[in-house]
């Protein structure tokens, strides 16, 4: 069973599902249609990408008449976020002790 954290990279890993949340957090609420406008894959593909993007829980849909607005929920990307935190920390610590060491050898 995957555990949060695998869910979005999984979801994430796809660049076209990744370009749609992407420019849904830099344009706003959009429709299956402008999502479509530029995307480079058709329609069905789109609303397919949106439902695995809804599922992992990165986009939220919001049906206003005969159309559907979908807009990103930045807060579902809180376990990749303490992830790279905690890889951050990791990779600082053992370049600290990388300069330690060659600063050692160098005497």
């Amino acid at each position: 069973m995957l555990n949060a954290q695998d869910v979005l990279f999984k979801t994430l890993a796809d660049p076209t599902r990744r370009a749609i949340f992407e420019r849904l957090c830099r344009e706003g609420e959009q429709t299956v249609g402008a999502l479509t406008t530029g995307a480079g894959v058709s329609q069905p593909a789109v609303s397919k990408h949106l439902g695995v993007l809804k599922q992992a829980g990165l986009v939220r849909d919001r049906p206003h008449g005969r159309q559907t607005h979908y807009s990103a929920q930045l807060e579902a990307l809180a376990p990749l976020t303490d992830w790279t935190g905690r890889m951050t920390g990791f990779w600082e610590t053992r370049i600290d002790h990388l300069e330690d060491l060659l600063k050692r050898m160098d005497q």
